[in-house]
């Protein structure tokens, strides 16, 4: 019998950027669904004006450098960073924020570096951060969930007039405040467990805050399921960010958050099964996976707890995305035919 000798690898089905993308997109929705029936419509409004931008944006530099607009435009990556970008924008975010937040992440961020691969830093986090340090009142004006608005929340075209300008801004103070992160880290001198009860957003509501990170978790779990990316990086950093608000809570259960309380408010899921496993930003191997996974948890806590941001999944993200490099160096898998593994910054050790 003839056989066909080929050299390895031997795919049996290509996987395209596109079809990834796709999925990515695709399990994002429940975590989206969430947010508009919580917050509003904000959010989905932030995503679609983000996605419009990006896609604007996208073929405009593509065509500057004379690539095929069409052919970059369908991996949809693009739309993955406006979309993390929308979801992350507080719902009233202004048209403009959204409009240079998606500028720096897509022009900036993204092809400055040479465009998809070649970028050494998450580009939606990127963005996030400069909008997050460059306008912090707009950045931190976060909608209070539904279920603790009196008198109903604005609908889909007060908020465009919000959104969009045509409304006063000033008259959404009724519906914003602070986000439980926030209300805990400056609660004063209450306790942590008087706070849970003082504290309107603690007290009443924290509970969208947990359905909103239990689809983002479906979301990853769906991605799991479907191969799109390896545990090793998402459950390093659950695990870290759990041990360590752990061990402080045991120690002053009246000072800290509770492990539950940091897994499930804030974006510690969006940040744990979409940010932290960018295939391009993050560490590749498995081991190094786990390492860049642990510190990003280990890094959040740190900066929630005694930092100047209540919410740190983008500063960690970013720290460690330029660490990704280094524990690539000294994580790397032995290859076959070779007895030690080729690590370190010489090569030959």
């Amino acid at each position: 019998m003839a056989l066909i000798r080929t050299s390895s690898p031997h795919l049996h089905k290509v996987s395209r950027t596109s079809d990834v993308m796709r999925l990515v997109l695709l399990a994002t929705l429940p975590g989206l669904l969430a947010m508009t029936f919580f917050f509003g419509w904000g959010t989905l409004i932030n995503v679609i004006w983000a996605s419009l931008l990006a896609l604007g944006f996208e073929a405009a530099i593509i065509k500057l450098r004379n690539r095929p607009v069409r052919y970059y435009l369908t991996d949809y990556s693009a739309l993955v960073t406006a979309l993390l970008l929308g979801l992350a924008l507080p719902p009233f975010a202004p048209w403009w924020l959204t409009l240079v937040g998606v500028f720096v992440a897509i022009v900036i961020a993204k092809h400055l570096y040479g465009g998809l691969g070649q970028n050494p830093f998450n580009p939606a986090m990127v963005a996030y951060a400069l909008l997050l340090v460059s306008f912090p009142v707009d950045m931190t004006r976060w909608t209070l969930p539904t279920v603790m608005v009196d008198g109903g929340f604005p609908g889909l075209f007060e908020t465009l007039g919000i959104i969009f300008g045509g409304i006063d801004a000033t008259q959404i103070d009724s519906y914003t405040g602070a986000t439980p992160l926030d209300a805990l880290r400056h609660r004063g001198g209450l306790t942590t467990e008087e706070a849970w009860r003082a504290v309107p957003v603690l007290a009443d509501g924290v509970g969208a805050w947990h359905a909103v990170s239990a689809a983002y978790f479906m979301g990853g779990i769906f991605l799991l399921y479907r191969k799109v990316f390896t545990w090793h990086g998402p459950l390093s950093m659950l695990i870290s960010l759990t041990v360590i608000s752990t061990l402080f809570f045991a120690v002053e259960p009246d000072a800290y958050g509770d492990p539950f309380f940091h897994l499930t408010t804030g974006a510690t899921m969006l940040g744990a099964f979409f940010i932290v496993t960018d295939p391009v930003t993050a560490a590749t191997s498995n081991r190094g996976k786990v390492i860049y996974g642990a510190c990003i948890g280990l890094l959040i806590y740190v900066i929630r707890t005694w930092g100047g941001y209540p919410d740190a999944v983008a500063f960690a993200v970013l720290l460690m995305n330029l660490a990704a490099p280094f524990i690539d160096q000294y994580t790397q898998p032995r290859t076959y035919g070779h007895q030690k593994a080729r690590r370190g910054m010489k090569g030959d050790a």
